[in-house]
């Protein structure tokens, strides 16, 4: 059990700093095909999200995602990401 003291003048909420990486990191698992399948239609919709919440790294990895998939795979990938905005 937790016994110290948080100091809440100071303390940076959870998603303001993890979320970003989370979303990078699920675009890092489906682009490099940690889970046995590459999907790009995946990476590109996590590394998208991670852009917006801040994580200028992803936006090269999304372009480099991108060179490899159709118009249609990217339109996918916008619609997926756009959805799990508006859930979110």
């Amino acid at each position: 059990m937790f016994q110290g003291t948080i100091d809440l003048e100071t303390a940076t909420p959870v998603a303001a700093t993890a979320i970003p990486d989370v979303l990078f990191e699920r675009g890092l698992y489906w682009a490099s095909g940690r889970s046995g399948v590459v999907n790009l239609v995946a990476a590109h919709k996590w590394f998208n999200l991670a852009a917006l919440k801040g994580r200028t790294d992803a936006v090269a990895l999304r372009r480099e995602v991108a060179e490899q998939m159709s118009d249609a795979e990217i339109a996918a990938a916008q619609r997926e990401a756009r959805a799990w905005m508006t859930a979110h």
